[in-house]
């Protein structure tokens, strides 16, 4: 099993679990050279708020969209969001990566900016 493989066994493991919360969770997916955020309803089936680091907006203000501060940039933005649509516990989906670097960025940024999860 290859490293992606497994990164994809740990995401479906962590939305199973997800789905027996039933509730919103905000999924994370990085590249390199990105990161994006989703806020997803309980159902799994509708993008409630989103946010990446490849808005026209987010993109005026970063040089690289694949760092930590751009991460944080984005936790920031995706918490606001998640406000305006009604949202405001959510379980944290990681899509598999390891809670380190931009990941936790982008968390730790959510939570100052009052998304609970």
């Amino acid at each position: 099993m290859d490293k992606k493989q497994a990164r994809l066994r740990r995401a479906r493991k962590t939305r199973a679990r997800i789905a027996e919360l039933k509730m919103a969770r905000l999924s994370v997916h990085r590249t390199n050279c990105h990161i994006y955020a989703q806020i997803i309803d309980e159902t799994g089936s509708r993008v409630l708020a989103q946010a990446s680091t490849l808005e026209a907006e987010v993109k005026k203000e970063l040089a690289n969209g694949g760092n930590a501060g751009a991460a944080a940039l984005i936790g920031k933005r995706i918490a606001e969001k998640a406000k305006a649509a009604g949202v405001e516990k959510v379980a944290f989906d990681r899509s598999g990566f390891q809670y380190h670097g931009r990941i936790k960025a982008l968390a730790d940024a959510a939570r100052e900016n009052g998304l609970a999860f």
